[in-house]
């Protein structure tokens, strides 16, 4: 009897105890939606005055209005602030989270120049299932602590070891070409995003991948898949929930591109650390070589010898990490910058024909590669690619999310908004660049850049978080690239990552310049922009082919 009646008391609790937990969660559920909610008025009010666009209803906000397809948001986006460049920035709502669409120069300032506002936008957390927390997605101390690490073991001799690379692959890309002299017109964007893609790799990882012969490669088409699927998850929000992302085809698609990506560099990691063992060893790999006597060193040779101040070594998933970022951040933009540059380059002859006398007074006749030397001569053919960064920059947004309340001329901008700076707008007020259509690379000689906004030109950001020169207005003078290189080095005088991207671009542009004069018919409206991680043309980028004589040497 005893017994029974200590089961039923034991049900009896059971039961109560379900519902209370019960109760308590569905308390805190409530809470929580109740926070949120005074959270999302408190920010309503305290925005209300800030200039916005209609369409917006409580707790979706814009989102019904939104376009999804990267073409379509980004017509949109410059729609809206072509029609309020009058305004000092447009308010969105995604969701409940306001969004600062930003366009003007003395607005940007605000942000970009704060020591204080460098968090990355939320939207950077879904780079990280591919990226991890590198220098490009880290914030705070550990971002602090990893570049304190890695800075020291950077220095610009290696770029001459990525030099001889360029100058191979951009070879190959000419080779290539040739088929096309005096031919029909061609699509060139996948010809040239393949030879970024053969630079990056054996750069970053000392790895030959022949992109462009065999461009049937797994991890290729894995790379530009990835990029695809994170742009789309950014825009989706049923998609930003890990658990529920892979429901959709598109999760399953994330998680088996993304095993190829870190298998592929996980790889190559541990075959270069084994090469680096040996090496200490006094031993020979199977061909006789060993890293000292390598002529090429590769930004992961250096990432397996960055040591912290404890003489602990960087362990394989941070050197990783900062591997993938390289490779993330380094082809596409360069790709993108150079197809675009010859497409100007096409539609304005008398252009190209000035980059032609300069080509010859460096040159001659002669095909040999691109020396540093070179480089440094090449100062109307960097005018012709930062002016090609202002009218098609390659990073359409970037993105940074407030860790606190600011004040934006007249407004206040509440901690937890997320801004959305804009460069292909900023980049067309009639006020620094009158008649911003058009492709004039004089903008960019050092008489014609003075007294320009500083931040009237960020082809990818610019400040603090990006910006190296001391002392110096990096948006003035550079084109200051988002390259994991250029964040290790911010503390150096000059900035190796835009350094390299500037080699890279004139390396290849001067090697191609040399052999063909490109002809372009598109319009603009033909080329169907798209802004997605990167500027890119949907419909391609059609160019003819004529030969130029050179007489080798």
């Amino acid at each position: 009897m005893v017994a029974v009646w200590l089961v039923h008391v034991g049900q009896k609790l059971l039961l109560w105890g379900a519902l209370s937990a019960v109760s308590l969660a569905g308390a805190t559920l409530i809470l929580s939606f109740l926070q949120m909610m005074a959270s999302y008025a408190h920010n309503w009010l305290q925005m209300r005055p800030i200039p916005t666009i209609r369409g917006a209803y409580p707790f979706v906000g814009h989102l019904l209005i939104l376009e999804r397809g990267g073409k379509e948001f980004f017509q949109q986006m410059i729609y809206y602030t072509g029609r309020n460049r009058h305004v000092p920035m447009l308010k969105l709502w995604l969701g409940t989270v306001p969004v600062m669409a930003m366009f003007k120069a003395e607005t940007i300032e605000v942000i970009l120049n704060s020591s204080k506002q460098i968090e990355k936008s939320f939207l950077y957390t879904f780079l990280q299932p591919w990226l991890g927390l590198g220098l490009l997605t880290s914030t705070g101390n550990k971002w602090r602590s990893r570049r304190k690490m890695i800075t020291p073991t950077f220095h610009f001799t290696i770029l001459e070891d990525f030099l001889d690379v360029m100058n191979e692959q951009a070879n190959i890309l000419v080779n290539k070409l040739e088929k096309h002299v005096d031919g029909d017109k061609f699509n060139c964007f996948f010809y040239i995003t393949l030879c970024a893609l053969d630079i990056i790799c054996e750069t970053a990882m000392g790895k030959s991948i022949d992109a462009q012969t065999n461009d049937d490669s797994e991890y290729v088409h894995a790379v530009y898949r990835m990029s695809d699927l994170v742009h789309q998850r950014m825009k989706t929000i049923w998609f930003w929930h890990d658990v529920l992302y892979l429901l959709f085809k598109e999760g399953r698609d994330h998680k088996r591109n993304l095993k190829i990506l870190h298998n592929f560099t996980t790889n190559v990691i541990n075959e270069r650390a084994n090469e680096i063992k040996r090496d200490e060893e006094g031993k020979s790999d199977d061909k006789g070589t060993t890293l000292s006597n390598r002529k090429r060193r590769a930004f992961l040779d250096l990432l397996l010898n960055v040591m912290d101040d404890e003489g602990n070594k960087l362990s394989l998933e941070a050197i990783r990490e900062e591997v993938d970022t390289f490779m993330f951040e380094g082809h596409d933009t360069t790709a993108a910058a150079i197809n675009w540059a010859l497409y100007l380059l096409g539609c304005k002859p008398e252009v190209q024909k000035k980059l032609d006398n300069e080509l010859d007074e460096v040159f001659g006749n002669s095909d040999r590669p691109v020396t540093l030397e070179d480089l440094k001569k090449l100062k109307y053919l960097e005018c012709v690619i930062k002016e090609t960064l202002r009218i098609f920059p390659s990073v359409p947004f970037i993105a940074r999310g407030l860790n606190e309340d600011c004040d934006v001329g007249a407004y206040k901008v509440v901690k937890g908004s997320q801004i959305l700076i804009i460069p292909y707008a900023l980049h067309r007020d009639p006020r620094y660049f009158p008649d911003p259509e058009e492709f004039q690379p004089e903008r960019f000689f050092p008489e014609n850049s003075m007294g320009r906004h500083p931040y009237a030109y960020v082809p990818f950001s610019a400040g603090p978080r990006n910006c190296i020169e001391r002392g110096k207005h990096c948006c003035e003078r550079n084109i200051d690239y988002v390259l994991p290189i250029q964040a290790l080095t911010r503390n150096l005088t000059h900035n190796l990552g835009q350094r390299f991207a500037m080699m890279e671009e004139k390396v290849v542009l001067s090697c191609i310049l040399r052999h063909f004069w490109v002809e372009s018919n598109q319009k603009r409206e033909e080329l169907g922009l798209t802004g997605e991680l990167i500027l890119r043309p949907l419909n391609g980028i059609w160019i003819k082919l004529k030969r130029r004589n050179i007489d080798a040497s």
